[in-house]
């Protein structure tokens, strides 16, 4: 009898287990399935923004792309996301090209962008090396008077400048521009600072006792291990030099040093615009940096990256 009521009293607490392992399942299951729904607009926000920042981005290059194979007279009567009647009609392209002088304007911003980026990785590296390593008097109040001229709008500061490139004699020559984009970029100079962070001092004092210079630590030691920075800064900053308008044409107005950016400018008169050649020459200018942007972009994505955390 004893046992006959033991085994009764045993199944009735795997049944009672059971049932508790059954509740908190349903439990969990509910949890998952409130989790889902409100995780639902969540989502359907997440990808209303992707959706509507894509529409903005995209907008306009399809309004060029489009724009700069229409005729005039179809460009003015059509809507502007109109496809147009002809895809076969490159003779925007022609004109743009070649009454916008775009080969000069391309051979000026190359020339520009080699000395740019030059001055740029230089003056960035070695002054972020300066700063990372060295402990000085003042190097804090550098660091915090770099951040307060990023802060600066750059156009508050235009007037003093121009003036100072006019009594250098650097108005209309290409050098001012280059100067210009090398002495006011200190963006790089805080993308090398953080590389420089994660790269040990340890590698600098076995140098130090092997005699080698400071020199020679930086083209030796430092320079290799900042190729990651370097190629960001490359990309970033090289691509915006290129699309920059307002440095060129303000400093560099003779048509004989237009750039690129610059060159499209022909076509804009006091009485109207040409808008299906710039079109296309905007269409013509945006090749190069697809180009770049599709054979390098595992080294964009990976150089912003590294030296964003610390090891």
């Amino acid at each position: 009898m004893s046992k006959n009521v033991d085994t009764t009293k045993k199944s009735d607490s795997v049944v009672a287990s059971s049932l508790t392992e059954e509740q908190r399942a349903a439990v969990a299951a509910e949890a998952k399935r409130a989790s889902r729904k409100r995780k639902i607009p969540i989502e359907i926000l997440k990808y209303f923004i992707l959706i509507l920042t894509s529409i903005i981005i995209l907008l306009p290059l399809i309004t060029a792309f489009f724009g700069s194979f229409k005729t005039t007279a179809e460009f003015s009567s059509s809507n502007v996301l109109a496809p147009p009647q002809n895809f076969l009609n490159f003779s925007n392209f022609v004109t743009a090209f070649t009454d916008g002088n775009m080969l000069r304007g391309f051979m000026n911003t190359i020339f520009v962008l080699f000395f740019s980026l030059f001055a740029t990785i230089f003056t960035g590296t070695m002054t972020a090396y300066v700063l990372n390593r060295f402990k000085f008097p003042g190097r804090k109040l550098i660091n915090n008077l770099f951040l307060i001229a990023s802060l600066i709008p750059s156009i508050t500061m235009q007037m003093s400048v121009f003036q100072i490139i006019s009594k250098l004699g650097l108005f209309n020559n290409r050098f001012s521009v280059i100067l210009l984009y090398a002495g006011t970029d200190i963006i790089s100079i805080y993308i090398f600072l953080q590389f420089l962070e994660n790269i040990p001092t340890s590698l600098d004092e076995s140098a130090i006792m092997d005699g080698a210079s400071y020199m020679k630590i930086y083209t030796k030691i430092i320079m290799p291990l900042l190729k990651p920075a370097i190629v960001t800064v490359v990309i970033i900053k090289g691509v915006g030099f290129y699309n920059d308008f307002y440095t060129p044409y303000l400093y560099t107005p003779k048509p004989a040093l237009q750039t690129i950016s610059t060159a499209l400018f022909a076509f804009k008169g006091p009485y109207g615009a040409k808008w299906e050649i710039i079109c296309a020459g905007a269409i013509i200018t945006m090749i190069p940096t697809l180009i770049i942007f599709i054979l390098l972009q595992k080294q964009i994505y990976s150089g912003m990256t590294q030296g964003a955390v610390k090891e």
